[in-house]
């Protein structure tokens, strides 16, 4: 990466991302735009299970491994993880990708259907495709927000939908970083900036707001700085924002990410990736 500075939004996975820029010669900008907040929710819980152990669920779907794990630590606060594991086995579980798919496979519980890349609503509805719904009540496990089209696109096909929110994504309480990092942006001081949500991209652009420097992040995005983007719900996102990313990985992973902005900064040269002049 020649040294490019690489703005990095995630939260969770700082770390381990940043260690992969540095790996192929980048300087990682971590900036956190997200935080994970679990909710009070021990009734809904309690309620779901009750509902899943006396066969009222037809399938339980799950979005992603952190709610899955939410899932089971509330559970088992509850005193109640055994009941869950047995029940979850009775009924059609729904995965969309691989990482709720391997929590769930550590409990001990099988997944009947697993949407595949890029792990986006699409692709679950598809692989879902020859089940009957109709008339059949289903358990949405949602992630940090509420996914609506999913939602709505399972009531259409009929399904009685229940959703449980464990947790929400909210911005970081202080949210200076942020608005030092837009600043860079705009100064031309940063090459790239990596996505790897669609939160990520929502709240940069409303710490931006508060700021007055909508306009210019987005100029400096649009026009100077590379934008990458970890997969098609990201880019559709950095889309409504009139902001088309240059780099997108083949497969929807944070190694591919990372490997996708290091060949982009190895073909191009400093001149035309450097602050002064992102490609």
């Amino acid at each position: 990466m020649g040294n490019a500075r690489i703005a990095l939004l995630e939260a969770r996975m700082t770390s381990e991302l940043a260690g992969l820029v540095r790996n192929h010669g980048g300087e990682p900008i971590c900036v956190p735009a997200v935080k994970e907040a679990p909710l009070d929710c021990a009734k809904e819980v309690s309620a779901f299970i009750d509902r899943l152990c006396s066969g009222g669920y037809h399938s339980v779907i799950f979005l992603t491994g952190v709610g899955v794990r939410a899932l089971f630590k509330e559970a088992a606060t509850l005193g109640r993880e055994s009941e869950l594991s047995a029940a979850l086995k009775t009924v059609t579980t729904i995965c969309r990708g691989p990482k709720p798919g391997s929590v769930l496979r550590q409990k001990g519980i099988q997944v009947s259907v697993s949407a595949p890349e890029p792990f986006t609503t699409k692709e679950l509805l598809e692989a879902a495709a020859d089940l009957d719904f109709s008339g059949k009540r289903i358990c949405l496990l949602h992630y940090g927000q509420r996914n609506s089209e999913l939602t709505a696109a399972l009531e259409a096909r009929g399904a009685l939908v229940d959703e449980l929110c464990l947790y929400e994504w909210q911005m970081p309480e202080d949210t200076a970083g942020l608005e030092q990092l837009i600043a860079q942006i705009v100064a031309g001081q940063i090459d790239c900036v990596a996505f790897t949500s669609q939160v990520q991209v929502i709240h940069l652009f409303q710490a931006a707001g508060r700021i007055a420097k909508t306009d210019a992040l987005k100029e400096s995005l649009s026009k100077r700085t590379v934008v990458a983007s970890i997969g098609p719900t990201t880019t559709a996102c950095l889309l409504n924002y009139g902001i088309r990313p240059k780099i997108e990985p083949e497969h929807p992973k944070m190694g591919y990410l990372v490997n996708s902005m290091a060949s982009h900064f190895s073909a191009n040269t400093p001149a035309e990736t450097g602050p002064a002049g992102a490609a």
